[in-house]
């Protein structure tokens, strides 16, 4: 017989979940289960579900089969993830059985009557494919994109990020435009929702707003906060600093010990988050008009600063010296003499430009886009790095 958590019995501690996922597969040994068959089977949130297999697979615990929709089987060491970390002592409770098998079948579902709060449900197909972050491997975002993980704290990023989740500790990632916030949220996160920040950002993007009904009427359409709320979802709030402080303010009741929020437009109705639930921010420094508050810098415990990766430039083949480029421009940006230098968006776009209209003509362009106060100080060095003389990339003569 196989022993599991116990199905639906009250928020897990940390790590919990996931033995429980594991001692599911290990039951059913050579059976591919989807996230949501999963969360069925034990009573628990999709999205936090989807994590803990997300999880088990960089750890080569579970092993992803399929990616329409996701499914995963067990490994030779699934059982030895399903065993509890540490002995109970004492009076031992009854020993659970494992979960039934959960249906294969798709069940056609009843759409909800207006102003009801999203239903829990598995990652959509189109989730990016897991990878097994751990010995280099990449990780395919849902752009279609290949992300290749780096350290933080000892781990792969990915895997340390969805560590975090795991002990609900909300994360702040920090650094210039263009360096892989969101991609790396993207490749930590299967079941990811973004809210895009800018000025203009309301509190109805988050919580929702009423909507003309197709038949006529109106009704109310929950936002993507309440959507990860109640699916146990991640939730990247992207140029959170560009948001206005009040505004913000909506979310940190989700963020904290109550885990609820009161969506004071719909009947005052009050959310609690189901477990899974996770918010993660980026933040540009530096950028026109973004704000660390110490209102928003206290709600994220870990505070991660993003950097370009110069060694994933080279071996993405970008051109040598337009990497010298970038980091001498970086040197010269930390010491406060330029505000602006290259990231590894810029120099992708710099060998997709050479490869399209040659490299002269993206040697060029890297100097053009840089702004215009930068600009003299930028022109000095690509021209330094290439030995001759640099212009922004502009129309010539008529032809």
């Amino acid at each position: 017989m196989h022993a599991t958590i116990p199905a639906g019995a009250g928020r897990l501690g940390q790590g919990e979940l996931r033995r429980c996922v594991a001692a599911h597969l290990a039951a059913y040994p050579g059976a591919r289960f989807t996230p949501g068959e999963i969360a069925k089977a034990l009573d628990r949130s999709a999205g936090a579900v989807g994590n803990a297999l997300a999880t088990l697979a960089d750890h080569g615990h579970a092993e992803l089969v399929g990616t329409g929709p996701r499914r995963y089987r067990a490994t030779a060491t699934t059982r030895e993830a399903a065993k509890p970390a540490v002995k109970p002592s004492g009076p031992s409770a009854p020993e659970p059985v494992a979960a039934p098998t959960p249906a294969r079948s798709s069940v056609p579902r009843t759409p909800p009557a207006p102003g009801t709060p999203p239903a829990a449900k598995s990652p959509t197909a189109k989730s990016p494919t897991p990878g097994t972050a751990a010995g280099g491997k990449t990780i395919t975002r849902p752009n279609g994109q290949v992300y290749h993980p780096r350290l933080l704290a000892d781990l792969p990023d990915v895997g340390a990020l969805r560590r975090l989740r795991e002990a609900s500790i909300p994360a702040l990632l920090y650094g210039p435009p263009g360096t892989g916030k969101t991609s790396l949220v993207e490749a930590a996160f299967p079941d990811l929702i973004t809210v895009a920040g800018d000025g203009d950002t309301a509190v109805a993007d988050f919580i929702g707003e009423y909507t003309q009904a197709p038949g006529g009427g109106y009704e109310f359409v929950y936002g993507p906060l309440v959507t990860a709320m109640t699916e146990g979802r991640a939730l990247l709030i992207d140029d959170a600093t560009l948001i206005s402080p009040k505004v913000l303010a909506v979310v940190y009741p989700a963020m904290d010990g109550r885990r609820q929020i009161t969506v004071k437009a719909h009947k005052g109705e009050t959310i609690t988050a189901a477990e899974g639930f996770y918010v993660v921010a980026g933040h540009n420094p530096g950028v026109h008009g973004a704000v660390l508050t110490e209102a928003l810098a206290s709600r994220f415990a870990a505070q991660i600063r993003v950097s370009t990766d110069y060694d994933l430039a080279r071996t993405l083949k970008i051109d040598p010296r337009a990497v010298k480029v970038a980091r001498n421009l970086a040197r010269r940006q930390e010491s406060g003499e330029i505000g602006w230098a290259p990231q590894l968006r810029e120099l992708i776009a710099f060998q997709k430009i050479a490869g399209v209209l040659g490299a002269d003509a993206a040697v060029s362009n890297l100097v053009g886009v840089a702004p215009e106060e930068d600009r003299e100080v930028v022109a000095e060095v690509v021209g330094a790095v290439y030995g001759r003389a640099i212009t922004p990339l502009s129309l010539g003569r008529q032809i």
